[in-house]
């Protein structure tokens, strides 16, 4: 685990697992209520799902918003040289905190946890674009 870009590997895979499990919950919530798949065209329309459906469903919207800062980020510290042992970490860190984040909204959805693991994790990817920016100097 010795590459910055193991970590971004990770990330990618987190999304995708929780992609499935987006759609094996999903997909039988809408059975459930009746909903005809061409009628979910709208977001809306799919408000009527359990929390549980519908909270996986977001977790896995939140995984293609701030992580692609994250995936640029890694890239830009790859291809600068600046993928040292300390980048490695803070990576690895910003994974960690977003798959507890994962397993927070996609279960207990706790709001408060979830958004103190956040921030948590918006902090290491701050940390992570500072030293690039020190590293310009």
């Amino acid at each position: 685990m010795t590459s910055i870009l193991t970590p971004v590997l990770a990330l990618i895979v987190l999304s995708l697992v929780v992609w499935i499990w987006m759609y094996a919950t999903r997909i039988p919530a809408m059975q459930r209520a009746g909903i005809d798949a061409q009628n979910a065209r709208f977001p809306g329309s799919l408000d009527v799902l359990p929390d549980t459906a519908r909270q996986i469903a977001n977790n896995y919207n939140h995984l293609m918003e701030q992580p692609t800062i994250f995936y640029a980020m890694v890239f830009y510290l790859y291809l600068t040289g600046q993928n040292d042992q300390l980048n490695i970490w803070l990576a690895w860190a910003y994974v960690g905190l977003r798959v507890l984040h994962t397993l927070i909204q996609c279960t207990i959805n706790v709001v408060p946890l979830r958004f103190g693991v956040f921030t948590l994790s918006t902090l290491v990817l701050m940390a992570m674009a500072a030293r690039a920016l020190m590293a310009l100097a």
